[in-house]
């Protein structure tokens, strides 16, 4: 899989087999804010026929065996008619060589339960100095699915709220993944309307609040900002038509 994005992704480099392999991982989850690996560049985007829910289980960063936290996965859903349906938004991190699959594997598979898929990635912006000028380009994901022994499946907003806040692991507290993928969405998606993940994050800090939770309690240490879009030195409001590769040009107005 990697050389096959190797080479849809940089027809650029240089014929010769001293270039390691290259590819790009789309993150919804923690790997948005947390990927832990090296990479060249992290560009924010979204791809379809698929909504980010809570189903998944989690033993070993967000929970225990007794406690079992819950994390985001993908679910299928075709219905592409709105802001949210049907899309997910994300970033794509481009890597090189197999450390950081490696990592990967032993993070979301082995430790996570996921397995991997590829679908196609549609950037946020086009720039010059990425892959990306408008079209679609394959990108690796992780997704669990209800065969893996961590899945929880669907319940109500109120019930995963609850056991978001009940839980704790060796990763630190399950709220903070919920909350810091929330204000990744806010952030750099300020448009996108994710209902499930805002439906829960309110609940969540409701529920802290009627326990009296303060929120330091449960953040941790605030992960390395992440620079994303890098090549843009403006960053633009999201939205779904890709962004001209025509210099921008500006209009002097004289007195003639």
């Amino acid at each position: 899989a990697v050389h096959n994005l190797n080479n849809n992704n940089n027809n650029n480099l240089p014929n010769n087999d001293e270039v390691e392999p290259s590819c790009w991982v789309f993150g919804y989850g923690s790997l948005c804010w947390y990927p832990g690996f090296q990479y060249s560049k992290c560009i924010t985007g979204y791809i379809k026929g698929f909504v980010r829910r809570f189903w998944q289980g989690n033993t070993t960063h967000r929970g225990t065996d007794e406690k079992p936290g819950r994390v985001a996965t993908l679910i299928e859903d075709k219905e592409v008619s709105d802001d949210h349906n049907g899309i997910t938004w994300g970033c794509a991190y481009k890597i090189t060589g197999s450390t950081a699959l490696d990592y990967l594997k032993q993070r979301e598979c082995k430790l996570g339960g996921y397995i991997i898929l590829e679908t196609k990635f549609f950037p946020r912006v086009a720039s010059y100095d990425t892959p990306f000028s408008g079209e679609a380009v394959h990108v690796l994901v992780y997704v669990a699915t209800p065969d893996n022994c961590h899945w929880l499946g669907e319940d109500t907003l109120n019930n995963i709220a609850e056991q978001i806040v009940e839980c704790r692991g060796p990763s630190g507290h399950n709220v903070e993944y919920l909350l810091r993928l929330a204000d990744f969405m806010r952030e750099e998606m300020p448009d996108v309307v994710d209902p499930h993940l805002f439906e829960l994050e309110f609940l969540v800090l409701e529920k802290l609040n009627q326990r009296q939770i303060p929120l330091w309690s449960v953040m941790g240490v605030a992960p390395e900002r992440i620079r994303r879009d890098s090549h843009e030195e403006i960053k633009r409001p999201p939205t779904f038509e890709f962004t001209s590769r025509i210099p921008e040009r500006k209009l002097r107005c004289l007195n003639i």
